[in-house]
């Protein structure tokens, strides 16, 4: 059934739910991975490893999310294919560890071709029944067969010689682009009917995983710092510094009501793209907590410049990709546009400091009361229900 940008009271459905649900298991592995590398000192690795397996979680969530707020039978055979893209994930995220410790990224590719599969069944069933839209399904089950078979071929290349890590980090990066570009080819003359607030809700979704993410990972850091045998009293200002700077990220993205900037896939494509930082971002956070913590009791390879940047550095990040991607297009006043970059080049120097994460703490909730403050968008009931 195709479902119309116009529609009234449309809202995520249970099966989508359930599936972003799923995708908590994917994020989380990927977050912990990061984690142990850089408190292990493992910094360059471990933040490419991420973004890679990040990419694969993220691309195949935001496919999917796309696909169902066009088209969403609800009926047997969609179920299923969606139930087999959530084995999918788990396939992934099972082959993360791996991927980090080995650099065997087999367990993973296999996880990501059941979901793109699946992904190119829906669509050619989206081609077969509706005769309006299906030059552009066709281009998009087209597009994602082909690009599979490349990190198929990505991986036999990888079993079968020796090439190194840079060529194979270049083979990801290109098959990458043509991922992003699959989308732009597809609906280069006819655009699906996605829901403008369908869209913001599902991101929006998603975006309370990561940060619940970020959450998960500083309690059982916290846990774990007290079954060493760590003071409470020492614990206190990172927990609570991480628990503002989480309550700082969530508040700053939810400022702005996001169906308004999603008119058309002129505005749509980069608002949606550029979400791949604002997530990974926002897990590597609850990461960055964790390593902080390892560093309060003694149990990180790293410094304490180190240790700052771990949570510095992916918070400056969702800054500044919340700024670009998710505020600055509202047109806020001149204050407003100068406060995040200035805050996030402040964040990034607080690991400079005996206290990173408690100046970190404080510069988020100086940016939050910075932005609430602006007269021309005030968050209010009618912003937040105001219909597409």
């Amino acid at each position: 059934m195709v479902r119309r940008s116009r529609e009234g009271h449309r809202a995520a459905t249970p099966l989508e739910l359930l599936f972003d649900l799923c995708f908590v298991v994917g994020v989380a592995q990927a977050a912990a991975s990061l984690h142990h590398a850089l408190a292990e000192g493992h910094a360059g690795s471990g933040v490419v490893g991420y973004a890679m397996v990040f990419f694969a979680i993220w691309w195949a969530w935001m496919n999917f999310t796309w696909f169902a707020s066009a088209y969403d039978t609800d009926d047997v055979s969609y179920r299923l294919l969606v139930l087999v893209q959530i084995v999918g994930v788990l396939i992934l995220a099972a082959g993360v560890p791996r991927a980090f410790e080995e650099k065997n990224f087999g367990l993973i590719t296999l996880g990501y071709a059941v979901m793109r599969l699946a992904m190119v069944a829906l669509w050619l069933r989206a081609a077969r029944e509706d005769p309006e839209g299906r030059s552009c399904a066709v281009r998009y089950a087209i597009g994602i067969a082909a690009v599979q078979g490349g990190w198929l071929a990505r991986l036999a290349v990888e079993r079968l010689t020796d090439l190194g890590d840079a060529p194979m980090l270049g083979l990801f990066a290109l098959l990458a682009a043509a991922e992003l570009v699959v989308p732009l080819w597809a609906e280069r003359y006819q655009q699906t009917t996605w829901h403008p607030r369908h869209i913001a809700e599902r991101y929006g979704l998603f975006t309370l995983i990561v940060l619940g993410e970020s959450v998960l990972a500083a309690t059982l850091a916290i846990q774990a710092g007290l079954d060493r045998g760590l003071a409470t009293a020492a614990l206190v200002p990172v927990a609570l510094s991480g628990v503002v700077i989480v309550f700082g990220m969530w508040w700053l993205y939810f400022s702005r009501p996001a169906h308004r900037l999603l008119t058309s896939n002129r505005t749509s494509f980069p608002w949606g793209y550029g979400h791949y930082l604002i997530f990974s971002s926002a897990a590597a956070a609850g990461a960055g907590l964790a390593v902080a913590i390892d560093y309060a009791t003694h149990t990180a390879h790293v410094g304490g410049f180190g240790a700052g940047m771990s949570t510095a550095a992916p918070v400056a990040v969702f800054l500044l990709s919340v700024w670009l991607v998710h505020l600055r297009p509202h047109r806020a006043d001149r204050r407003i546009d100068l406060a995040f970059p200035v805050t996030a080049a402040l964040v990034l120097l607080t690991p400079l400091t005996p206290l990173p994460l408690p100046l970190t703490a404080l510069l988020l909730v100086a940016l939050t009361v910075t932005v609430q403050t602006d007269p021309a968008h005030p968050l209010t009931d009618t912003d937040l229900s105001d219909p597409a």
